[in-house]
């Protein structure tokens, strides 16, 4: 019977976004059942033809407005994409030599994101839109690679920094969109909101744990990952009330992001 490493590996190969989340779905289903297992991940996980991937600085600014809306939620679409395969990716690339209650939670973790790239792809087509019918930007994954040396590093980008800035920003989100008049859009990025402080506290968790293993002080070292494998700048504000309630505290931040 496939791991769950192997069907991590299976379905960051699939290129196919709706067949990808189908997959998810069965392996967080089964994954009670599996043994962690151990295979070895892809540099890059499979993607279709579209949408064009273009670096983070070519991206046009979004907007909540009539005319940027349907470019916000593919945008938004692409990113819960991402964060499906990175989910699976931490999975097949560091749980073997962690506690199986590491594996266990990012295999919720991508259930959940799944469901978040599902939510959102059924309102672009609401709009009267598709997924790859505009350009997308390739900076999470540039993440992902950056960091696939240490679980540490991992950890310290992807969710402490790039997941923790979209708990900074969804709020002025949502605010914008129901002023525009869009509430159903709203309504789903509220969901995604509450669960993404759970896969931030998910982060927080295992991070203080293998720090502690390694004898590091937590926020400390997130501040010496921060300064060695993130290209942007991290500034506020910062989403204080839903960054505490995920266990990631001030003390996290550098000095000169306060």
């Amino acid at each position: 019977m496939p791991s769950i490493s192997d069907r991590a590996v299976a379905i960051l190969n699939t290129a196919d976004p709706w067949a990808k989340a189908a997959m998810t779905r069965e392996a967080v289903a089964a994954a009670a059942a599996l043994e962690v297992g151990s295979a070895t991940p892809p540099d890059r996980p499979a993607r279709p033809d579209r949408p064009e991937l273009r670096r983070p600085g070519d991206m046009p600014k979004r907007s909540t407005g009539p005319k940027g809306k349907i470019a916000l939620v593919h945008a938004l679409v692409h990113i819960e994409l991402n964060a499906v395969d990175l989910a699976w990716d931490i999975i097949a690339r560091f749980g073997q030599a962690l506690p199986r209650a590491f594996v266990d939670d990012w295999v919720t973790v991508a259930d959940e994101e799944a469901e978040h790239f599902l939510a959102l792809d059924r309102r672009l087509k609401e709009l009267g839109a598709a997924y790859g019918e505009l350009p997308a930007h390739d900076g999470l994954w540039q993440a992902a690679q950056t960091t696939a040396h240490d679980i540490l590093a991992r950890l310290a980008i992807v969710p402490l920094t790039l997941e923790a800035r979209g708990l900074d920003t969804t709020p002025a989100t949502c605010n914008r969109l129901r002023g525009n008049g869009d509430e159903t859009t709203a309504d789903i990025l509220d969901v995604i909101y509450r669960e993404e402080i759970k896969h931030l506290a998910v982060g927080i968790c295992w991070f203080e744990h293998i720090c502690a293993d390694r004898g590091l002080d937590a926020p400390a070292t997130y501040r010496d990952l921060l300064d060695k494998n993130f290209t942007g700048t991290l500034k506020g504000p910062f989403n204080r009330p839903a960054r505490d309630k995920a266990g990631m505290t001030a003390a996290y931040l550098p000095a000169d992001a306060h």
